[in-house]
């Protein structure tokens, strides 16, 4: 919802000039979301950093393969989000006052969407890649190449951006340049809410779609395969667990709370203020939720990549 302190709401019994208003208590979104983008960005960015420069020195003594590639991606996205959270830290904790300027608000907006698609792409193509090394491995080995791999990667970018761009047009401050709406101003919601039905269909709905099939398929071969490494069997149900724990506690919910509160804030009615109030709480929860999946995803980086987690046993030892 956007960052003003209340809703015009008419109601039958006042005039359409003296509206009444429901108030939206902004107070726990002004203690919550610094708390969690704080932690986020500590413990996205070292682990982030770390897993990508584990990566890079792996395959400096081997050869990148089709996972790693996908792997490496995906840290990217998520190191170009985690830099942006301190920002977002100072804005909240300042009760939502934004003092970088409107060009940086967008490209601020611009890089979380960037990361929220651009995981879930990359997710989507990791789900694929085991999904045909496992069902089919005699088919896909050693037809997964990596100049294969780079092109599906420079495809993900490109289509997630082609359908975050668009968010660059709406407003975001309604003439205020304090304010940083994470979707627009109430005025532009009838063009808005169109595209966001669309990305979330897009941009999350049909890669999920693909991968529940992925990893349902590979699942059910990993189990009923009784001559199955051990090791393949235990990395690639850790990778299930992880992805699906991103899909359920991450992406879903916003998606689902992202479009129900902008459909409330087409409400006209008095009658739906404790509602709207209700949505509105939730959905802060979900902002702070996905952007869990930045500390989350490196999570990938262990049941992917063998160097890093023997580094890490060698840790605990």
């Amino acid at each position: 919802m956007k960052e003003d302190s209340v809703l015009p709401v008419p109601t039958a019994t006042t005039p359409v000039q003296q509206n009444q208003t429901c108030v939206l208590n902004k107070d726990f979104t002004y203690r919550y979301l610094p708390a969690i983008y704080g932690l986020v960005f500590v413990i996205g960015f070292l682990a982030n950093a770390y897993g990508l420069w584990n990566l890079h020195t792996y395959v400096k003594s081997k050869r990148w393969s089709s996972v790693n590639i996908l792997v490496f991606n995906l840290g990217v996205a998520d190191l170009l989000y985690v830099i942006t959270l301190p920002f977002w830290v100072a804005y909240y904790a300042n009760k939502a006052k934004w003092l970088f300027g409107n060009t940086f608000c967008k490209l601020t907006r611009f890089l979380f969407h960037l990361n929220l698609y651009g995981s879930i792409g990359f997710l989507m193509c990791i789900s694929v890649q085991r999904y045909l090394l496992i069902v089919y491995p005699m088919k896909s080995r050693g037809k997964l190449r990596t100049r294969h791999l780079i092109i599906v990667s420079v495809m993900v970018w490109i289509w997630v951006i082609v359908q975050i761009a668009p968010d660059l047009f709406f407003v975001k401050n309604k003439g205020d340049v304090t304010k940083c709406y994470d979707t627009t101003s109430t005025e532009n919601l009838s063009a808005f809410l169109p595209y966001s039905f669309t990305i979330a269909v897009t941009g999350f709905f049909i890669p999920f779609v693909i991968i529940l099939g992925c990893y349902s398929h590979v699942a059910m071969v990993l189990v009923k395969n009784g001559t199955a490494n051990q090791e393949l069997k235990d990395k690639c149900l850790k990778l299930i667990v992880i992805v699906t724990v991103l899909f359920f506690v991450c992406f879903f919910p916003y998606h689902i709370l992202r479009n129900t509160n902008l459909i409330s804030r087409t409400w006209p009615s008095q009658e739906n203020c404790t509602t709207s109030k209700a949505i509105y709480f939730f959905y802060q929860i979900t902002r702070g939720l996905v952007c869990l999946n930045s500390a989350i995803n490196p999570l990938v980086y262990l049941v992917t990549n063998e160097g890093i987690a023997t580094k890490l046993q060698s840790f605990r030892k």
